[in-house]
C-alpha cells in the first residue's frame, strides 16, 4: 500500500536519480541521471511504453543481464539471448498475479551434466542478482510523498 503525505515544495535539492515528467494527458517521460529517456503512457498513446510494459522490461532485462556472465562463459561472448517476460494484470485488483520469464538461448552445443550445470548455475546467477526480481518476490513497500504549494502557507 502507498503511504501519502503533504510537504512543502523542496528547495535547491538535486534531482533524483530517476524520474518522469508530465509531457501531456496520462503521458509522461521517464529520465535518468545519465541522459536515458523512455516514454510513458496508456497502450492507446501511440509509441509509448505502459507502466506495466515497463516493469516486464525491466525483469526481462534483470533477468538477462544476471545470467549473462554464465552464458557467455559457456557459449562465447557473442552468443545470442532473448528475454520474454508475460502476464496479464487481474483488473480486480490493478496488479499482475504472475509474470512468466523465459530465457531464449541457443544451448545446443551442450549435453548432459554441462547442459544440467549450466542451467544450474544461470538459475542460480538470476536467483541472487536480479534485484527486479527479488523485490517482486519478496515485495517492497512504497512510499508516496506529494510536494508542493500548501493551501494553508499561502497569505491571502
Amino acid at each position: 500500500m502507498t503511504a501519502v503525505s503533504a510537504l512543502p515544495p523542496a528547495t535547491e535539492i538535486a534531482p533524483p536519480e530517476t524520474w518522469a515528467e508530465r509531457t501531456g494527458p496520462r503521458t509522461y517521460t521517464g529520465r535518468n541521471s545519465r541522459g536515458a529517456e523512455v516514454l510513458m503512457g496508456p497502450a492507446d498513446a501511440g509509441s509509448v511504453f505502459t507502466p506495466g510494459e515497463l516493469l516486464k522490461v525491466a525483469l526481462a532485462g534483470c533477468c538477462g543481464m544476471s545470467a549473462d556472465i554464465p552464458l557467455a562463459r559457456r557459449l562465447g561472448p557473442d552468443f545470442a539471448a532473448t528475454v520474454r517476460v508475460s502476464g496479464v494484470s487481474d483488473p480486480s485488483d490493478d496488479r499482475y498475479p504472475l509474470l512468466s520469464e523465459e530465457l531464449a538461448v541457443d544451448l545446443s552445443s551442450l549435453e548432459g551434466a554441462a547442459l544440467e550445470r549450466l542451467l544450474t548455475v544461470v538459475q542460480r546467477a538470476v536467483d541472487e542478482h536480479c534485484t527486479v526480481a527479488r523485490t517482486l518476490v519478496a515485495g517492497a513497500a512504497v512510499e508516496l510523498t506529494v510536494t508542493g504549494p500548501r493551501s494553508d502557507l499561502v497569505e491571502s
